[in-house]
């Protein structure tokens, strides 16, 4: 159980706290409401060029490393097709020392072009590198488009090609961060040995006198419910065929992404799960097998996929996947079964409670779906799926007219 409180700057900023008396460190967490599904389709990857963009400085702080250095701590950031995430931890003495960095970038970025110049490079050679010239690197290019054909969320949060950041201008990247990155498009969460009162005084000097920005009303265009099948076969360098079938699912906050998430689990979470055990164990039809979610806001996609045997059929592996699939449709799952996936969700969120890092993140984030008593509640919810919900869940979700298939074919199989 994560306690907290909550309060509202005038200029929109969301601030948590939360006060951990067991630890001399603290976190800060802040999340900007912006990730790929808000970027225009002809210039993608926005969002993940200011991810690198946010660490070249501002105009008061041109290296923003060094002082969090100093002061003991340690930052990072990511990005997601739904929001761009920056967090520190640092001793709880210093905390300051974040709250100071993290309102500078906010308020008054700096746009050198040298900089800007220097991060498209990293960002163009990022895409090159693991999405280009990486095996099987192009995967998601390729399965995104195939399975969303409206939705934003038909590219990768690298952008669709190098080509949209390579041309993207100065004017561009100037008004996607007046857009996005300002306190009313923001979640600042703390966890530390500060009381909240604390927090929210602090929060109040270095973030109250930034402008609250724009109101954003987003207008996403909603995905068409796939009435066929879809399929895409390629041709790659690479060592093993794949494939990989996705699904549509529910959005994040829906119940059924619970249902879900338990029908990836039994799938495929671990040794002793099915795919495993019967399609590389037993059968030895694949060398891996997996099955998650993309777990995004909007409606997602789940996901199974398999990295084929030497000498197998992509007839022979796709008949097996999808005879597991039918079986969670007609066969109750047993009740040991379930409750040990549902046991693993509870010992994952104990153990995501350890550190202050980690409740500072779950707090923003569950703010950001719109219910942050979900902190203290997701476990409840895991525990009431049912073995009627998965098997119904099942027969929604792994329908054929639901599937895109990819089959990500190596130019070296024995055909």
């Amino acid at each position: 159980m994560i306690s907290y409180e909550k309060h509202t700057l005038a200029n929109g900023l969301t601030v948590i706290a939360h006060r951990d008396r067991s630890t001399p460190m603290a976190a800060t967490n802040l999340i900007y409401k912006v990730g790929a599904r808000d970027e225009d389709p002809g210039r993608t990857g926005f969002a993940h060029l200011f991810e690198h963009l946010m660490f070249s400085g501002s105009r008061n702080v041109p290296d923003f490393d060094t002082p969090v250095q100093l002061a003991g701590g340690e930052n990072n950031a990511f990005t997601g097709n739904d929001y761009t995430d920056y967090y520190i931890t640092l001793p709880g003495d210093n905390l300051e020392t974040a709250f100071w960095l993290e309102s500078d970038r906010m308020a008054d970025l700096s746009f050198d072009p040298k900089g800007l110049e220097v991060q498209r490079k990293v960002v163009v050679e990022e895409f090159n590198q693991r999405y280009l010239n990486q095996p099987y690197g192009d995967l998601w290019l390729l399965l995104r488009p195939l399975a969303y054909k409206k939705h934003p969320y038909r590219w990768a949060t690298i952008g669709r090609t190098p080509d949209h950041i390579a041309g993207a201008t100065m004017a561009e990247v100037k008004a996607f961060y007046k857009r996005y990155y300002n306190p009313s498009n923001a979640i600042l969460s703390v966890a530390g040995d500060l009381s909240p009162d604390r927090v929210f005084a602090l929060a109040e000097r270095w973030f109250g006198d930034i402008p609250a920005g724009e109101r954003l009303v987003r207008h996403i265009p909603a995905e068409p419910v796939q009435s066929r099948a879809r399929r895409q076969e390629v041709e790659r360098d690479v060592p093993a065929t794949v494939i990989t079938i996705a699904f549509h699912m529910a959005a994040r906050i829906d119940m059924d992404f619970y249902v879900c998430d338990v029908l990836s689990d039994l799938l495929s979470n671990g040794n002793s799960s099915r795919l495993f055990r019967r399609l590389v164990q037993d059968e030895r039809l694949f060398t891996s097998v997996n099955a998650y979610l993309t777990g995004e806001l909007d409606p997602g996609l789940l996901v199974v996929t398999g990295r084929l045997a030497d000498g197998v059929s992509v007839k022979a592996g796709e008949e097996a996947l999808w005879r597991e699939l039918r079986r969670l449709q007609t066969e109750p799952v047993p009740a040991r079964e379930l409750n040990k996936v549902r046991n693993k969700y509870e010992s994952g969120v104990i153990f995501g409670e350890i550190n202050v890092m980690d409740k500072a993140m779950n707090l923003g984030f569950y703010e950001l779906l719109g219910d942050l008593s979900l902190v203290n509640r997701e476990v409840d919810l895991y525990r009431s799926v049912t073995a009627d919900d998965v098997r119904y869940g099942a027969q929604e979700v792994f329908r054929e007219t639901n599937s895109s298939t990819l089959i990500y074919r190596s130019k070296h199989e024995t055909r």
